[in-house]
């Protein structure tokens, strides 16, 4: 019964609108020739299954990884099947299925062409090269970290200035009075760049240095607050475990328009609808 339902719902993965991808979902332990099936007299290898995997990368995450090579399976038995009934109806002969396995043709190419020129040629030593360039001179954004007691009136913010200024411990005095959602827990805001706060907020905390807090109320949209500044510090690089993916992914932006424009430069490109033309060539 389980298995009856489980094809049901992956029959929904077998459309022709599916081309994703995905890098790493083939983690089989067998040789790609291995046959896992037979459908007719055509086999179904691992090497099946992971081409699958790669198409169908995305829609698996839809159900636990233990499940995936048997969804797979299932995909392509089905998958086969109804190849064999189109080509029973001669629709292997038409015209579009021609010009469609003429794309698809091409697409495999290009993906092979970017994997083995740019993505496989990036190399580690070549991440920690544009790490070492991006990062040389970083000055990390400045943070602060803040506490604050949010009143209605100007008047009920005054007199808790006049109650820290006799020495009142200002968390205590946040979890007693403060409207905001930061009362509870003593005002504790943690820390914030520059742009996260509002203006007046943000500005009248700048200006104060560790363990002051402000001298007049403080007013936003909010109401009025007292400020106290607890730290301000610079923010520290980042490692180049927690940017390489990103540095990566820019190497791979980089190396393939690099690539291109090689290749436009060494042929020949018409562009013989004006409507597609670029604005330039259109004129």
């Amino acid at each position: 019964m389980f298995r009856y339902s489980m094809r049901r719902q992956i029959r929904s993965l077998i459309v022709p609108a599916l081309a994703l991808t995905i890098a790493g979902t083939h983690a089989f332990a067998a040789e790609p020739g291995d046959v896992v099936a037979k459908v007719g007299s055509t086999e179904i290898t691992e090497a099946d299954l992971a081409f699958a995997a790669q198409d169908l990368g995305q829609e698996l995450q839809r159900f636990p990884p233990a499940q995936w090579r048997s969804i797979l399976l299932d995909v392509l038995v089905d998958m086969n099947l109804l190849a064999d009934a189109a080509k029973k109806e001669g629709l292997d002969q038409s015209d579009d299925y021609k010009k469609q396995i003429d794309f698809l043709s091409m697409r495999a190419l290009r993906n092979a062409y970017l994997a083995k020129e740019i993505n496989d040629k990036i190399t580690d030593e070549d991440v920690k090269a544009a790490y070492d360039t991006e990062f040389a001179n970083f000055e990390g954004e400045e943070e602060m970290k803040a506490r604050h007691i949010l009143v209605k009136e100007k008047a009920e913010a005054e007199a808790i200035i006049k109650e820290l200024d006799g020495g009142a411990d200002f968390a205590e005095l946040a979890r007693s009075k403060s409207t905001g959602p930061s009362g509870p827990n003593g005002g504790d805001l943690g820390f914030f760049t520059k742009g996260q706060m509002v203006k007046p907020f943000e500005d009248a905390t700048a200006a104060l240095e560790p363990g002051q807090y402000t001298k007049e109320p403080v007013q936003t949209q909010f109401g009025w607050h007292v400020i106290l500044l607890e730290e301000k510090r610079r923010q520290e690089k980042p490692t180049l475990e927690q940017v390489s993916a990103n540095l990566r992914q820019k190497l791979i932006r980089d190396r393939y328009e690099a690539a291109m424009e090689k290749l436009k430069a060494e042929n020949t490109v018409e562009i013989l609808d004006e409507t597609l033309a670029k604005p330039e060539e259109a004129k």
